[in-house]
């Protein structure tokens, strides 16, 4: 199941996944590594956004664990999307699953909704 999340609804997920992040409780898969490289993206870059990070799309019942679509900001405004996720029957770390710069003929202008 998704769950679309808008601004004046906070996503457990995510309350979750930032409580983990800010007690140094982060993993990258391997695959989160692998996009950051094909997309030259920095780690640092979601680390100081998260205050300002939107969420696009929250699986809390994600067959992995526990998920979230980010919509993050680089330092020089570019939009990012991180999924982070929770291990399944685990309660951390929270784990930077993949990241890619989303590309803008599939999503709307404000990179919030996929285009059909």
């Amino acid at each position: 199941m998704i769950c679309f999340v808008y601004d004046w609804l906070m996503s457990n997920t995510w309350q979750h996944i930032k409580q983990l992040i800010s007690n140094n409780q982060v993993r990258i898969s391997a695959h989160g590594y692998d996009e950051l490289a094909a997309d030259n993206i920095v780690v640092r870059d979601m680390m100081v956004s998260m205050d300002t990070a939107i969420v696009v799309e929250d699986y809390p019942d994600y067959h992995k664990g526990p998920a979230v679509l980010m919509l993050h900001y680089d330092d020089t405004g570019n939009p990012i999307h991180v999924v982070w996720g929770i291990p399944k029957g685990k309660t951390s770390p929270a784990v930077l699953v993949t990241a890619y710069r989303p590309d803008p003929s599939r999503w709307s202008n404000d990179f919030m909704r996929r285009e059909p």
